[in-house]
């Protein structure tokens, strides 16, 4: 029988239509994990549910199902690797299916890692949207909310954790069995499991509020045993408790979960999972070498981001995946809001200008573009709408929308939806029920243009100076449109046509002063409509007109000729480093929309870039001047740049003060820019056998592997000195590096190589597949990487189908062939780019979800092509 992993909202509504789901046991047994001929592991899972029809289905992606009853009668097997069927259902019904499930490679379900370091091996888990169905049989769908009971049986010197506080432990021979206190009602996907010889720090969090009420709640931090020198668990124990604090006082809510883990963890897919008492980050937030103030800011950001899920996203739950948005856009803007109030990473919201808006900007000009509020109709849709527009765009319009209702207001329509909703499932207008209750203002307007359209607003200033500089006029023109809008049905804008949403936000003006940019005036107004006056600016002098100047609305927002003049001259200069962010974000948008020219581009960040004194700025722009490099500019230009940018890399790291972010940062930049030219190979070989390395620079094992993936990208490494770096470093990140320093290579035997492991060992774990892929496409650009076109297009939907989604996703989105423009073509005539409208054109039937990804990649393509073409 073919599988149907796929599930769809249709039917999934009409299940939560006709069952409702009480209590739910899943038993685990893991005391094979330690084998690691052991494929599966046994789980029982008993469920408790009612039904008004005759049937249903339970989810299960297993390696056999072993036996099944219903309301104590066994029941015929019939299963298709997806689900198990049930029929003749009572009012009140009793399943329980016993089943071996498999441990995972990939990320996805029960993941399974023994690391090479001391033999010891790890479990977690990872569900979200879909994957509590590899663990244990469920009802998998966010509206189906249970209380789970876990009962996990593992060897008996493991610690083992689940989401709720552990109520028993028995002991027979060698294992434990552990049960855990049952959940409150929870959707499958923020269930959550771990085992292993994890260490672990303990702590406590505590309050006494005004009204009398106290509550402690325990806290945990763990990592593997071989992390332990790389874990701060002091700086994370702190930040968790500076945001408790915030979360208890503004959602007026007591975190409801009991107890509070946070656990580190090997081969994880994303970046953290907010898995209510038991949440789980990726390794990478442990740093073996130098850790910089951004990045220890970057984990402040994803820690209260995960914790804003414990009320938004795991209290209130949406009903249905189109709903995403009421979790992650709501946790995406509390992660940079709490870290700016509750921590002392105060400046945070200029990596949200500078970085995460592009995230948002990238997606929504992609024709895959959706509204926050998206139409999911099934659930491979839903894995692809964790995106850009769901994230970092929602969460800048609901920073939006705090400034529109006001903040008070905005917490107080928190409060109301939590309170009205606890461990209940919303839409989008139960929440702005709650906020127009709070605030006072009709929202209907508000979300229609704001959730429910796609696009990006263009806001473009149109400024008269006289002789002197001084302004005469200042006009803000709109344009806003919705590219997937159709009056068809009458339900709204037909495509193109005008759509007015209203912008809060500052106007600053910046004159010169010396060689200086300073604010001289800061204008918050109303954008309504399609031209704005602002009269309060006339008379003041201005060298750069600077619209969204503390980044208030989500827009596109351009520079005037004069003021793009100014900046890419003197940005460097403005005080503000979240002035400079929303500069640097505005310039690099006109890059990649073809409105300014690459090489001034270029020419201003080789120039400015080494002048930027805030570090985090420094490396968002490095890494944007090494894309318009690699990317956007003309071949026969590339060359010259690459030295160039080497060259100022090499001087401003011999300048930066000692074991300083500067000068770890300039390091990285130029390490990574290497890869790309041989101009680098003397000063990074230097880096790399200490001849030649600034004061006080460390080169870490992290940096010493960055430097050997570049070497050996232009063939300036000996397979000695990649095994001796090895033998030096047989560590999880050691032999991942190796893999992918040794795809790196340029000659067409090792890229022959790496192609046949990628596409043919399936045994490779999730971050082994994803190092193959990053160094097998280095050199950026190589004509080794080239010649695999045909075979690319072959291929691409048997992965799909044979791979897990995950696995599948990292093939076809990392080894998406790429060309560049060739002199006299025109961008649609490029091969690469119309071997990619063959494939979609040919495969009109192939899964959305592997559509979506090759359309994408295709716009990149011909975006890099048009902004080529446009340089000259």
């Amino acid at each position: 029988m073919t599988a149907t992993t796929n599930l769809t909202h249709a039917e999934c509504a009409e299940r939560a239509r006709t069952i409702a789901v009480g209590e739910q046991r899943v038993e685990l047994d893991l005391r094979s994990a330690t084998d690691p001929t052991a494929r599966t592991f046994r789980v029982v899972s008993t469920i408790a549910f009612t039904a008004t029809g005759e049937e249903t289905w339970v989810d299960l992606i297993a390696d056999q199902v072993v036996k099944v009853t219903l309301n104590g009668a066994p029941v015929d097997l019939s299963y298709d690797g997806a689900r198990v069927p049930l029929t003749g259902l009572a009012r009140d019904n009793e399943v329980r299916i016993e089943a071996d499930c498999v441990y995972s490679r990939s990320g996805e379900g029960l993941h399974r890692f023994t690391d090479p370091q001391d033999g010891n091996t790890y479990l977690y888990t990872h569900f979200e949207p879909t994957d509590a169905r590899r663990l244990y049989p469920v009802f998998e769908q966010p509206d189906l909310k249970a209380e789970v009971t876990f009962v996990v049986t593992a060897p008996a010197e493991w610690v083992i954790l689940s989401g709720q506080p552990e109520v028993e432990r028995t002991q027979e021979r060698d294992a434990a069995t552990v049960t855990f206190a049952p959940t409150p009602p929870l959707s499958s996907y923020i269930t959550a499991v771990a085992a292993g010889p994890y260490h672990r720090v303990d702590g406590t969090w505590s309050t006494e509020r005004a009204d009398g009420t106290s509550q402690e709640i325990a806290l945990g931090v763990l990592c593997r045993a071989s992390m332990v020198d790389y874990l701060d668990a002091d700086e994370v124990l702190r930040l968790t408790r500076q945001g408790l604090d915030f979360f208890d006082e503004h959602f007026n809510y007591p975190y409801p979960w009991g107890k509070y883990d946070q656990i580190f963890v090997p081969e994880y897919n994303i970046g953290a999972m907010e898995n209510p008492g038991l949440v789980t980050f990726t390794e990478q937030y442990l740093h073996r070498g130098r850790t910089t103030r951004a990045q220890r800011q970057g984990l402040a950001n994803t820690l209260m981001h995960e914790m804003a899920h414990m009320w938004f996203g795991d209290l209130v739950t949406m009903r249905w995946w189109d709903g995403l948005w009421l979790k992650e856009s709501f946790a995406d803007l509390m992660g940079y809001h709490v870290t700016a109030e509750a921590t002392e990473y105060t400046d945070t919201w200029t990596r949200f200008a500078m970085d995460r808006k592009q995230f948002a900007y990238r997606q929504d000009q992609l024709p895959t573009t959706h509204p926050i509020v998206a139409v999911i109709d099934d659930m491979e849709a839903a894995r692809q709408n964790f995106d850009g527009i769901t994230y970092a765009k929602g969460a800048a319009t609901l920073k939006q929308l705090m400034a529109y209702v006001g903040r008070s207001a905005f917490f107080a329509g928190s409060r109301d939806y939590f309170g009205r909703h606890a461990f209940g499932n919303t839409e989008v207008s139960d929440l702005m029920e709650c906020l127009e209750a709070a605030s006072g203002r009709d929202l209907t307007s508000w979300s229609r243009v704001w959730l429910e359209t796609a696009g990006i607003s263009e806001l473009t200033p149109v400024v008269e100076r006289a002789e002197d500089g001084t302004l005469t006029s200042l006009l803000i023109r709109q344009r806003a449109s919705d590219p997937l809008a159709s009056d068809a049905r009458g339900e709204g804008p037909a495509a193109g046509a005008f759509i007015d949403r209203p912008h809060r936000l500052v106007v600053g003006c910046y004159a010169l002063e010396g060689d200086r940019l300073s604010r001289v005036a800061a204008h918050e107004i109303d954008v309504t409509g399609q031209q704005t006056q602002v009269p309060q600016a006339a008379g003041e002098h201005a060298d750069l007109v600077l619209i969204n100047d503390d980044d208030l609305t989500y827009a596109t927002v351009r520079l005037d000729p004069v003021s793009t003049e100014t900046a890419l001259a003197h940005v460097s200069s403005i005080e503000s480093p979240l002035s400079r962010g929303v500069v640097w974000s505005s310039l690099w948008n006109s890059v990649r929309d073809s409105e300014l020219p690459v090489d001034r581009y270029v020419r201003g960040a080789l120039q400015q870039l080494p002048d930027e004194a805030d570090a985090a700025l420094l490396a968002s722009g490095l890494t944007n001047l090494h894309s318009a490099i690699e990317s956007f500019a003309p071949v026969a230009r590339r060359s010259d740049w690459r030295g160039e940018q080497v060259a100022m890399l090499r001087d401003a790291l011999w300048a930066a003060e000692a074991d300083s972010d500067r000068q770890a940062v300039l390091a990285r930049a130029l390490v990574r820019a290497t890869a790309s030219t041989a101009e680098g190979v003397e000063v990074v070989g230097g880096l790399l056998d200490g001849t030649s390395v600034p004061d006080g620079l460390v080169v870490d094992q992290d940096l010493r592997w960055g430097a050997v993936a570049a070497l050996a990208a232009q063939d300036a490494v000996s397979d000695d000195a990649l095994a001796a770096e090895l033998a030096a470093d047989d560590t999880m990140t050691g032999r991942t590096a190796h893999l992918r320093a040794t795809a790196a290579r340029p000659s067409a035997s090792a890229k022959a190589a790496a192609w046949e492991a990628m596409v043919a060992d399936e045994s490779l774990t999730n971050d082994h597949l994803r190092a193959l892929v990053a160094g097998f496409t280095e050199p950026s650009g190589g004509p080794a990487t080239q010649s695999y076109a045909d075979d690319y297009y072959a291929s691409i939907s048997n992965w799909w189908q044979q791979r897990s989604m995950v696995m599948a996703s990292i093939l076809v989105t990392g080894l998406f062939p790429r060309g560049d423009l060739v002199a006299g073509n025109q961008p649609d005539e490029a091969p690469s780019l119309l071997a990619a409208q063959t494939w979609l054109e040919q495969h009109p039937e192939a899964p959305k979800a592997l559509r979506r990804i090759v359309i994408e990649q295709t716009d990149h393509l011909r975006r890099a092509l048009r902004v080529q073409a446009s340089a000259g």
